[in-house]
């Protein structure tokens, strides 16, 4: 009876404890995402207000809560390590875990300075501990489809890319100063948004050889960093525009469009959420009419809120590698590589050229 067989081999399937630090994305986004892998027990939680932190613990039926990350890392019963911090912060957490030998996951970007991003990158490959960054746009199903039709060779030889992600976010709708606007705290529009793009293009098209970049803030506030207008050529030969900003009122959203041979694949989002809304779209040459392809996600429908279906399977990916030992991705290595784009990027902006971009920088950046 291998269904009894299969029921009772789930049940001793061992469960991995993990701890969050982070209290409020961390608490939000992966703590739904994570209790949806029955594999999982979220055992901890870490905050910098203990008091608040052992409150928010209670009401999500979260066993340990600490006022101090240390303390829920070095935690002997907490076997893998979830962090939701600030850019600034989440080097020394992840290096420590990764030094416990316990697994991280990580958010984006993965460090505030390229030297430090790989520190991290170091510290994994010598581990050898299963690490992932939150890089959740590609887990979109609209996104996945989309994917797949480029593989196949819908549209022809690649010609041309575009990236429009025009919005306005609620960090510069209330001007606030944290890392999500700072560009010297490993954020602004390069490390809260550019970081996504830079890894969902090379997920999508393949390795960047080159980009030309300027970076500008508000009018009256240059210190809160809004906007990227970038020029990206790819390793394959095309050119891709990236036109970036978060102060975009009434913005149009966040549209991707590949121009090919034969023909052309829109990705667009015109609503204010940024994981919801997305429609796929596609012209063929010979064809008449364009065509809206249609993907449905029932795993999103569950949830409240549009991020925690991409992250749950994020987290799959992270808990299959933890049980089987594989190399699970995006990991720090391809972390690393976002933070050397972003590291181009500002470059280019302070210093008013072209940089070129090697294409073995992971692999590179592991052995320095």
């Amino acid at each position: 009876m291998p269904g009894i067989a299969d029921s009772c081999a789930a049940e001793l399937r061992a469960v991995i404890r993990l701890g969050i630090v982070g209290s409020n994305y961390g608490r939000t986004v992966q703590l739904p995402a994570f209790r949806a892998d029955p594999r999982c027990e979220v055992i901890a939680l870490a905050g910098s207000n203990a008091a608040r932190t052992a409150e928010l613990a209670r009401a999500d039926n979260i066993p340990k809560a600490y006022g101090d990350w240390r303390a829920l890392v070095e935690d002997s019963t907490v076997q893998a390590v979830a962090i939701a911090t600030l850019p600034s912060l989440q080097a020394q957490i992840a290096i420590r875990a990764l030094e416990l030998g316990k697994p991280v996951f990580a958010e984006k970007p993965l460090a505030s300075d390229l030297g430090t991003a790989r520190a991290m990158l170091k510290q994994a490959s010598a581990s050898r501990k299963p690490t992932l960054i939150d890089f959740n746009f590609h887990q979109i199903m609209a996104w996945q489809r989309a994917k797949s039709m480029l593989d196949a060779n819908t549209i022809g030889a690649l010609r041309h890319v575009t990236i429009h992600w025009h919005v306005e976010s609620r960090a510069i709708q209330m001007r606030m100063r944290s890392w999500k606007t700072a560009g010297d705290d490993g954020g602004g529009v390069l490390g809260n948004f550019i970081s996504h793009c830079f890894h969902y293009l090379e997920w999508f098209c393949g390795p960047v050889a080159g980009l030309s970049a300027r970076v500008s803030g508000l009018p009256d506030d240059k210190e809160l960093e809004t906007t990227v207008a970038m020029a990206i050529q790819l390793a394959a030969g095309p050119l891709v525009s990236l036109s970036m900003s978060c102060a975009s009122f009434l913005g149009a959203g966040h549209k991707i469009e590949f121009f090919g041979e034969d023909g052309t694949l829109v990705l667009h989002n015109p609503s204010a959420d940024y994981m919801r809304g997305f429609e796929l779209v596609h012209a063929r040459r010979s064809a008449t009419a364009v065509e809206r392809i249609p993907v449905h996600d029932p795993v999103d429908a569950k949830y409240p809120d549009g991020r925690i279906a991409p992250v749950s399977r994020l987290a799959k990916m992270f808990f299959d590698a933890i049980e089987t030992g594989a190399r699970a991705s995006p990991g720090f290595a391809e972390g690393y590589r976002v933070q050397l784009l972003i590291d181009a990027a500002r470059r280019s902006h302070q210093q008013g050229k072209w940089i070129d971009v090697p294409h073995e920088a992971a692999k590179e950046g592991a052995r320095a």
